[in-house]
């Protein structure tokens, strides 16, 4: 069988579709016809989906947060998951615990640590003191002493 004749034709029939939609069949389908009702997708493809997604919403933090790549791992790992929670614009309501974490850079490249950590430590009351934190409070809770190297 050529597999690449095969797929030419699989998606000259189907098309592609990058939301979710019905297919006359009445399934929920994605991409070149896959049903998602009946097959739903591997652990595989769901770690390349995590890790498309994490990739892309760094780059968009990295265009948006002007300090973000200088953020030690910690605080860039934390803002990437509540951005893949919240999305990129949900994490950019987060305004005075950005404002804090650029303190805390500023801070940081200016080899004051002692003022880092304080700046970072409001960074994360901030986290705690929103409506995604009374959603998700232990996440949230987590997240907050991860972001203060914990």
């Amino acid at each position: 069988m050529n597999m690449n004749r095969l797929k030419k034709s699989i998606i000259e029939h189907e098309g592609f579709s990058s939301k979710i939609y019905t297919c006359p069949a009445g399934k929920l389908t994605i991409g070149y016809g896959r049903n998602l009702e009946d097959r739903g997708i591997t652990k595989r493809e769901a770690d390349e989906f995590l890790n498309s997604d994490c990739l892309d919403i760094k780059l968009k933090l990295e265009d948006d947060i002007y300090f973000f790549s200088s953020l030690p791992d910690n605080v860039q790992e934390v803002l990437v998951e509540m951005a893949y929670q919240l999305g990129v614009f949900g994490l950019l309501k987060f305004k005075n615990t950005i404002s804090y974490l650029e303190t805390a850079y500023l801070n940081l490249i200016n080899g004051r640590d002692r003022d880092y950590r304080e700046y970072v430590a409001k960074a994360s009351i901030e986290m705690l003191n929103s409506k995604w934190a009374i959603q998700t409070p232990i996440r949230a809770k987590k997240l907050s002493q991860k972001i203060k190297g914990y």
